[in-house]
């Protein structure tokens, strides 16, 4: 049986399933899809330092300023640094947003399809079939190196830290 442990929404508990990743671990394998029949996977972003930004529905408020704000980022740390969002959202939904909203430099990935990420990463919702807001910096060679999972999904993560996660890898 996959791992589980709480977190809260609005106060109210929720589960998280699958492991609980550290900073030493090695990142797990994913593939993901960019449109519906379009996929990346890790390995796409190979020797570069990854900062992957897990929001659970990008059309919200705080996930809306959490992947603006890492496109800022991504904008300053050159081509060294891949930036990543990925939400349970359909490809449709998130490539509509990104042309709304401008960004230009953050990939939006979805895992809609099964939410193997949310899984693999330990931050899958069981109750909403969503990812848990969390970011994972991963060096050069995919072993991860900062991890923040939230425990209130509502709150933004702390993005002075995990910027100065991807710096030092650099």
């Amino acid at each position: 049986m996959a791992q589980e442990r709480q977190a809260s929404f609005k106060g109210n508990p929720i589960t998280l399933v699958g492991p609980e990743l550290q900073a030493g671990d090695k990142a797990p394998a994913f593939t993901l899809n960019k449109s519906l029949v379009d996929t990346a996977t890790l390995g796409d972003y190979a020797g570069k330092v990854k900062l992957i930004s897990v929001v659970p529905s990008i059309d919200t408020g705080v996930c809306d300023a959490q992947t603006r704000r890492f496109n800022e980022e991504a904008a300053k740390l050159g081509d060294n640094v891949a930036v990543l969002t990925v939400s349970a959202d359909l490809p449709f939904a998130q490539a509509r947003w990104c042309g709304a909203a401008g960004i230009d430099k953050v990939v939006l990935l979805s895992d809609y399809k099964g939410n193997e990420f949310g899984q693999a990463y330990g931050v899958y919702i069981k109750e909403f079939g969503l990812d848990m807001r969390s970011i994972f910096v991963l060096d050069a060679d995919d072993t991860i190196r900062y991890v923040e999972v939230l425990g209130e999904m509502t709150e933004h993560p702390n993005y002075e830290a995990a910027v100065e996660a991807v710096r030092a890898l650099l």
